[in-house]
């Protein structure tokens, strides 16, 4: 692998690494592929939500959602991401890096409004069933999908464009790490501290705590009831929901810790942590996007019955929105 420079007729150019042309081929049709499935599998499960009348259900809204998050990061972020990581040097501006950052910061916080809500909607359906019809309408949960896309967004570009991420950083000092041709989030100890804080780890554990709190009960109500049959298959389906729901939860908090950890301690190491190792945590985490969809497919019988009906084309021939994918 040679070295050269992004800008050769500038001082402050960032080194280019030059993959021989076998590796970035590969590298392309393996990240493409990735892409294709992250876009695919999210676009059907918000596709399928959005059809099928069924499906028009307070957790299923939250759950498109999330999906809408995932499908928007393999269009936006990943395929830029991609250009990043294999050529190594950015060739389209400052402004667009900028927005590149803001996006992908604003989906990742999307997922964890939207997982947060999700939480919520599980808490009610478990810990207090008598109350879920009221405390989470139709009307309750769309509002809470505004926040989570008018939060999202604030959070994202307000963080980038007010430079609130070189809070606390000399000028001096911010140039030392930061070069012509390169396209990443930098931080300072304070803004990487606070921000990594506030947008993960702290809405991580209450989830993790609301949702060990929701299995407590759970099992707690799997052993008292006792009653018709009808109570224990929607307690079932309930439960059933709820697990598959923490799943995607822990899948998002594993493939994204190691880049959270890496970027909470990239400042108090002076950024010596490795770019290639930096890209692959942030990969790792996008990862996540494409699985959620797989946890769908393999959890949820109503998702495979409406990628079938989608792939053989049967929606296409007739209105199947009033049609039955599963039984209450």
């Amino acid at each position: 692998m040679e070295s050269e420079f992004c800008f050769e007729s500038r001082n402050n150019s960032c080194l280019k690494r030059s993959y021989p042309l076998p590796t970035r081929v590969c590298f392309y049709i393996f990240i493409g592929v990735i892409i294709i499935l992250t876009v695919c599998g999210n676009l059907l499960v918000t596709f399928a939500v959005a059809y099928f009348k069924q499906l028009h259900t307070p957790t299923n809204y939250l759950i498109f959602s999330l999906a809408m998050s995932d499908l928007l990061l393999g269009l936006l972020v990943m395929a830029p991401g991609t250009i990043r990581v294999i050529e190594s040097c950015w060739y389209f501006g400052d402004f667009f890096c900028k927005v590149c950052i803001s996006i992908d910061i604003m989906l990742v916080t999307a997922s964890i409004i939207n997982l947060a809500f999700i939480s919520i909607d599980r808490y009610y359906a478990v810990c207090q069933p008598l109350l879920y019809r009221t405390k989470m309408s139709t009307r309750v949960v769309l509002i809470m999908v505004l926040l989570c896309w008018s939060i999202s967004p604030i959070m994202g570009f307000g963080l980038v464009f007010l430079n609130l991420n070189t809070f606390g950083m000399e000028d001096s000092h911010y140039k030392q790490y930061v070069c012509e041709g390169r396209c990443a989030l930098t931080q300072g100890k304070l803004a990487g501290t606070l921000s990594t804080l506030v947008c993960f780890y702290m809405p991580g554990v209450i989830l993790l705590g609301v949702y060990m709190k929701i299995f407590l009960v759970a099992k707690k109500q799997f052993h008292s009831i006792h009653n018709a049959s009808a109570v224990k298959m929607s307690n079932t389906n309930q439960t059933k929901a709820t697990k598959t729901l923490a799943i995607i939860l822990g899948g998002f908090l594993s493939f994204w810790s190691p880049f959270f950890i890496c970027n909470l301690v990239y400042p108090y190491v002076d950024y010596s942590i490795p770019r290639e190792l930096y890209s692959a945590f942030a990969w790792l985490g996008f990862l996540n996007s494409t699985v959620n969809p797989m946890i769908y497919a393999f959890f949820y019988s109503w998702f495979r019955k409406a990628f079938h009906l989608v792939i053989s084309g049967n929606i296409f021939k007739s209105d199947l929105s009033d049609m039955t994918l599963f039984t209450e």
